[in-house]
């Protein structure tokens, strides 16, 4: 059997450990995808040519374009006044509020990436439910599930639309209009709104917040600092051999030594002249540490400890963003205690909340920090945009004035890219460009809001998808697909086809997968000699309905540990309206767009 015999093997092989790698998440999976492609160059499965090739996609350039033009719309306070617009008419019920935060959320997704959109909202939703008595995660789970099928309305709403329409250009198909796929996403957005104002919302959990509950279990507290002077009693002893937090009626949550906090070693600590002890306590504590001169212990005549400060503290949970400088560092790294006076007290992963050494613990995406210190020390720390508060909105310096430009821009890639005057690539391109020019980014702002992993995986998937297709292994899994539902209908097909996609997605990234199934979805419909176009739109329209699990899409990712929630929240709600959905695009989609034009 020759080499070339045997690619199409190969690279099924390379499919799936590239499948399973990204599955278990051991690494990241735009790495994931770029190892693979340099696999197919060393091999030689994928010549050099072919690779540069795909870096001419015009999908990775206009999700790019598309990613400045929804941070200008961010930056100029355009989503933020949306949210609070919304919300001022969502105030009369739960029912109106349900409507309010789903219909605002899903219209706006339309025309931007919903990840911004869920996380300038989500401070916006929790205030709304508080206001009217509600728990947030009646709310947040319907937002994000929202701006979801909101994306789905036009072929900007999401990145994953723009890479499914570059993936069947590569098919030879042609490129998909603004407005191509909103006969079925529109309806298919409205069916999942219902759902959700109904059904959906009675299945909604009532969950507390790690702030709310703290907020309701004790009183007002303090941050106090007390300074071990010389000749201290307590000198050369431990912090728990000194009784400082007994004597006191405080706790002890850190030792600053020549600037350097000492907090994940506390139980070790061996107290010297100059320390400055960081004590929690209650008002009435602080007030009788504060019209003292000094603290003393025993009957020694020495002064143990004199007091130096005391500061009101809140408590706030802030999220890790998807463009946060704070994912992959550890908190020691971050050294929030010397640059705002905050301290962790808790951290939130995925229904898990970590404990121990805080200081050792790596940030990643969605991790949700319980936070004590001033408010001007929180307030700096959201304002600089590492952390997204979620009590309240963040006030950020927003350049309101620039926001007609912002939307001029959205508006003319909408307007002219209906009327085909230009590709909505190069539309795209402009705007981006234009927004950069008139001050609603700036060229940093505009770098850093692109999330360049996601391009490197776009461009790695699409060169896998290339290589499915020249190295004949497309072909094998379309041959040996035919021979299962020989005889089955196309509309059955076709159904079946958004049925593994939608399975797929909630384990895979939805762009991948968007990219990897388009030339099956493509080659099936070939091979039943019907069209192809209604396959590649339940390619791209089951890639972005993920809603049972809280890792199938970005935004549920977010509201999971914002809301509160559990694994088992995402299925108990989101797999009814999996199943929803796909019962009502096997029916959309062969309507709007008949297998046999």
């Amino acid at each position: 059997m020759s080499l070339g015999t045997l690619e199409p093997y190969f690279v099924l092989v390379l499919l799936v450990v590239v499948f399973a790698t990204m599955v278990s998440e051991r690494f990241r999976i735009d790495v994931v995808a770029m190892m693979a492609v340099s696999l197919l160059l060393i091999t030689g499965v994928l010549p050099t040519k072919e690779v540069l090739a795909v870096f001419s996609n015009e999908a990775p350039i206009t999700v790019a374009a598309m990613f400045i033009l929804s941070a200008a719309l961010e930056r100029t306070g355009v989503v933020e006044s949306a949210g609070v617009l919304f919300s001022r008419h969502a105030s009369g019920s739960p029912l109106a509020a349900m409507l309010a935060v789903t219909i605002g959320a899903a219209s706006v997704s339309a025309f931007m990436n919903n990840t911004p959109v869920v996380v300038i909202l989500t401070p916006v939703v929790i205030a709304l439910a508080n206001s009217m008595g509600i728990a947030p995660s009646k709310y947040l789970i319907p937002l994000s599930y929202a701006t979801v099928l909101g994306g789905t309305c036009t072929l900007i709403g999401t990145s994953t639309n723009i890479v499914a329409s570059g993936a069947a250009v590569q098919q030879g198909l042609e490129p998909f209009g603004l407005f191509e796929i909103s006969p079925v996403g529109i309806p298919l957005t409205l069916i999942g709104v219902l759902y959700l104002a109904t059904l959906g919302f009675r299945l909604l959990p009532n969950r507390e917040t790690f702030a709310g509950i703290m907020a309701g279990s004790r009183q007002r507290q303090f941050l106090t600092e007390v300074l071990v002077p010389l000749g201290s009693p307590l000198i050369g002893k431990s912090v728990d051999e000194a009784g400082v937090a007994k004597k006191l009626n405080a706790r002890v949550i850190d030792v600053i030594r020549d600037r350097i906090s000492l907090a994940g070693e506390l139980d070790r600590v061996v107290l010297q002249a100059g320390d400055r002890i960081v004590l929690r306590t209650n008002v009435g504590d602080v007030i009788g540490l504060r019209n003292q001169s000094d603290v003393a212990f025993g009957t020694s005549g020495q002064h143990a400890l004199e007091p130096i400060a005391a500061q009101n503290t809140i408590v706030m949970e802030g999220i890790v963003g998807p463009h946060s400088r704070f994912v992959g560092y550890r908190l020691a790294d971050l050294n929030l205690r010397r640059q705002y006076s905050v301290y962790i007290l808790a951290v939130h992963r995925q229904g898990e909340n970590l404990g121990g050494n805080f200081d050792q613990v790596r940030l990643a995406f969605g991790d949700t920090i319980l936070m004590e210190g001033p408010p001007e020390g929180l307030k700096r720390l959201f304002e600089q945009g590492a952390l997204v508060s979620l009590a309240e909105p963040t006030e950020q310096p927003l350049r309101r004035s620039r926001r007609w430009l912002a939307i001029t821009a959205l508006v003319a890639v909408i307007v002219l890219a209906s009327f085909e005057v230009m590709p909505i690539s190069a539309l795209a391109l402009i705007a981006s460009v234009a927004v950069v020019a008139g001050g609603c980014l700036d060229a940093d702002e505009a770098y850093s809001s692109i999330r360049w992993s996601l391009i490197m995986l776009i461009f790695g998937s699409l060169a896998l998808g290339r290589a499915m297709e020249t190295s004949g292994a497309a072909r094998l899994v379309v041959e040996g697909v035919m021979h299962l539902i020989q005889g089955m209908s196309p509309y059955v097909v076709l159904s079946v086809t958004y049925l593994m996609t939608m399975i797929l997605t909630e384990f895979l990234s939805n762009n991948a997968t968007a990219i990897l199934l388009t030339p099956i979805g493509v080659g099936l419909a070939h091979g039943l000699g019907v069209d192809p176009r209604p396959f590649v739109v339940a390619v791209m329209l089951a890639s972005s309905n993920a809603f049972a699990t809280p890792i199938g899409y970005q935004t549920n990712t977010f509201v999971y540990n914002a809301g509160g929630y559990k694994f088992g929240d995402f299925v108990k709600i989101g797999l009814p309206l999996n199943l929803i959905t796909w019962l009502a695009a096997s029916v959309l989609i062969p309507f709007f767009f008949p297998l046999h034009p």
